[in-house]
């Protein structure tokens, strides 16, 4: 599962929430200071690159000096990027790959909408709160400048960009108790079926009543075409939201209908594997041309057609 949400947000209160019923964590930031800690070989690549007017007097990585060298023009953040990217992805693999098969991997990312990451995870939880809010807890709660604190919540996403990928949206206008119970209900009605489901490879009932027609369903579609494509890469030539939920003229049942197309038999045994075994299981064994979501909150289901 992947965790974002605006800078003071609230993200914290329900990661603490999801880690004590047992979801292993995985947190960007704090890889992020990991992999450029003191003697580390991150810090050092620093050092080399942008000077040792980097460090403070410990010897540790002055973050603010180091904004100052790095992002001064395109080609040094290209510089920063090149150094830490490799060494934050490797440690996050490291540390997905000792997560249990069967366990709920919580990889909370602030920037994940930002770094177009959504299509990569089972399901995107934003926690969102109002920006004028975010910004008095800034000020208030944190001791931030308030400019600063402005100019961060200005250059992350758009409320509308998160609301495109979330498929789990928390809202924390009101207490962190409240935020909590939310949460706390996500992780019971939606997080352990979907893991439970996904372990199984069983896919989630899928409703059969028909409904108004809903304007979310024209984005739920493009954003599993998107979560497609992540999981078959080339083994598709065609994604496409298909069906009553594509272009509905009134009510329908509320299942996103997908087609992929691919390029002969063998590419759809093989794509097939891939989504039975991605949190998209056939209706029929494994190599089946029709797959449903394990996701019991997003009913959607799969069909593989062959390019004629």
């Amino acid at each position: 599962m992947g965790l974002t949400g605006g800078i003071g947000a609230g993200k914290s209160t329900v990661a603490k929430t999801f880690i004590a019923q047992g979801a292993h964590h995985v947190d960007a930031d704090a890889i992020a200071r990991e992999v450029v800690e003191p003697g580390s070989p991150g810090l050092a690549a620093l050092v080399d690159a942008f000077g040792p007017e980097i460090l403070d007097a410990d010897g540790a990585l002055d973050r603010p000096a180091l904004a100052a060298r790095a992002f001064a023009d395109e080609e040094s953040t290209a510089r920063l990027n090149a150094i830490t990217h490799p060494l934050i992805g490797r440690r996050t693999q490291e540390l997905i790959a000792a997560v249990p098969a069967d366990a709920v991997l919580l990889h909370d990312v602030p920037l994940l909408v930002e770094g177009n990451m959504a299509p990569f995870y089972d399901a995107v939880i934003v926690v969102h709160t109002d920006a004028d809010i975010r910004l008095d807890r800034l000020v208030n709660l944190r001791g931030m400048d308030r400019e600063d604190a402005r100019r961060r919540i200005d250059a992350q996403a758009t409320d509308e960009q998160r609301r495109a990928v979330a498929d789990i949206w928390l809202d924390n206008s009101g207490a962190p108790e409240e935020l909590a119970e939310q949460a706390l209900r996500v992780w019971n009605e939606r997080l352990i079926p979907l893991r439970d489901n996904h372990t199984a490879r069983t896919p989630a009932p899928l409703p059969t009543e028909p409904v108004e027609a809903d304007p979310a369903w024209s984005v739920l579609g493009p954003r599993l075409v998107n979560r497609l494509w992540a999981l078959l890469g080339d083994k598709a030539v065609r994604i496409a939201h298909v069906g009553p939920t594509a272009d509905p003229g009134g009510p329908a049942v509320p299942v996103i209908d997908l087609e992929v197309t691919v390029a002969d038999d063998a590419a759809a045994q093989a794509a097939a594997q891939l989504l039975h075994e991605a949190g998209f299981p056939s209706l029929s064994g494994e190599t089946g041309r029709v797959h449903g979501a394990a996701d019991p909150g997003r009913p959607a289901r799969v069909y593989l057609r062959v390019d004629e």
